[in-house]
């Protein structure tokens, strides 16, 4: 199926697009759940309906890739739903490897970025639970060797974005130094003053998200990996999502594509090693996995309902600006997202998605990396819990469908609550 799709390309979009129903349907990697949600009491008849409808969501999609970029396939991704705390849907789309020709799986793993800062506040709220941490107390209490600044610094306020530590600077975010701990990736910045001074304005920092995995490890008496692994990963069953090192053999790793500058042409992304922010945007994952782990917070097994109240909540800067974004999720994604989207769907479209969604919270987080974009989304106000996961393994090219994908799904849940 995958020739026929290949061959199909240099024939022209309209080809393309027929053909690209039937290879969806036919795609091996695609799964649909055994057993569909009882608790929301959605059948698997529903749950296939909304399967086929978010088909039509990817391959406008598809189109408009093939469009601006032509006929040469430039990128593979990977999507899944969960709906009432279960995964319903995982598939992979395009290739993992464009050389060899390898097609994405459930099991391809992702650069997921900044994602990775959300399943890090996971951690930290499982600390904030056991009362090993307190978040307003200063880093140094975790930290003892970080420099002082000339202002105090809390963990509350690296979680959100208010502690005024700098962002990448230069060809950072493109490092291929190896570090050896994640004290020891701190040097790049911990002699730095601050931007600001401390919630007086709101300034992204993966940096400070590097800060905070450091005193993740003081307030847990574990090295970071270890704890994200052991209280994170293993209790969601997230068996695939690990530190992207660079010189580990890793089963169903994707190889790293962005879109060369000032051309529509496909290329290898540079080498980088994500050593210096494993907390902030080091992860890899698979959309199966990003499931288990939405799936493990809808059930309430990771952490309680009130934690996930206090990193959900929005932050406000000390003249009361909300930043709309908590403790390593964003706490207000539709508006920011359908306007990315609307570079695929019409406004029409777009005005749907917005109707079924109402006035539901959009939470989670997106991520860029070299050679990924990744989007993560959960419904949790309205009825399914619906939650997705989309990733692109390159970093030109965003899942921009998640939404769209969310909505048929949503859809699905609300009538059958009405019913």
């Amino acid at each position: 199926m995958k020739e026929i799709v290949l061959a199909v390309f240099a024939e022209g979009v309209k080809l393309r697009v027929i053909m690209l129903g039937v290879a969806l349907l036919l795609n091996p990697s695609a799964t649909v759940a055994k057993d569909a949600p009882t608790r929301c009491e959605i059948s698997k008849k529903a749950v296939r309906k909304a399967i086929k409808r978010a088909r039509k969501d990817i391959q406008k999609y598809e189109e408009k890739i093939i469009e601006e970029f032509g006929s040469a396939p430039v990128h593979g991704f990977g999507l899944a739903v969960s709906v009432c705390g279960r995964t319903v849907w995982r598939e992979g789309f395009g290739y993992a490897d464009l050389e060899n020709m390898v097609p994405v799986s459930i099991k391809t793993k992702f650069r997921i970025g900044s994602v990775s800062k959300t399943l890090t506040s996971i951690a930290l709220g499982k600390l904030i639970e056991s009362g090993r941490l307190d978040l307003d107390a200063e880093v140094q209490t975790y930290v003892p060797d970080f420099p002082r600044k000339a202002y105090p610094i809390t963990t509350r306020q690296l979680a959100g974005h208010l502690a005024g530590i700098r962002e990448y600077q230069g060809d950072e975010f493109f490092s291929s130094v190896s570090y050896e701990s994640v004290r020891d990736s701190l040097k790049i910045f911990e002699d730095d003053p601050l931007i600001h001074e401390p919630e007086t304005a709101y300034l992204y920092s993966s940096y400070g998200w590097s800060l905070l995995s450091a005193v993740i490890e003081g307030a847990a008496g574990s090295d970071f990996l270890s704890y994200m692994r052991d209280s994170v990963f293993g209790p969601s069953g997230m068996t695939a999502t690990i530190a992207d090192k660079n010189a580990k053999i890793t089963p169903h790793r994707t190889r790293f594509y962005h879109i060369a500058e000032g051309e529509k042409q496909n290329a290898n992304g540079p080498y980088v090693d994500n050593s210096n922010k494993w907390a902030g945007g080091g992860f890899l994952s698979t959309p199966a996995d990003l499931m288990k782990f939405a799936n493990a917070i809808t059930n309430e097994t990771l952490i309680n309902a009130d934690t996930l109240a206090i990193l959900t909540t929005p932050q406000e800067t000390s003249d009361g600006e909300p930043t709309d974004y908590g403790l390593g999720w964003a706490t207000d994604m539709f508006a920011r997202q359908a306007e990315q989207a609307a570079k695929v769907y019409s406004q029409e479209e777009m005005d749907r998605v917005r109707t079924v969604i109402g006035d539901a919270r959009v939470i989670g987080h997106t991520g860029g990396s070299v050679g990924g974009m990744t989007w993560f989304l959960m419904i949790p106000d309205a009825p399914g819990d619906v939650a997705i996961a989309a990733v692109s393994n390159n970093s030109g090219i965003q899942p921009l469908f998640a939404l769209s994908v969310a909505a048929e799904f949503l859809e699905a849940a609300r009538k059958r609550a009405k019913n």
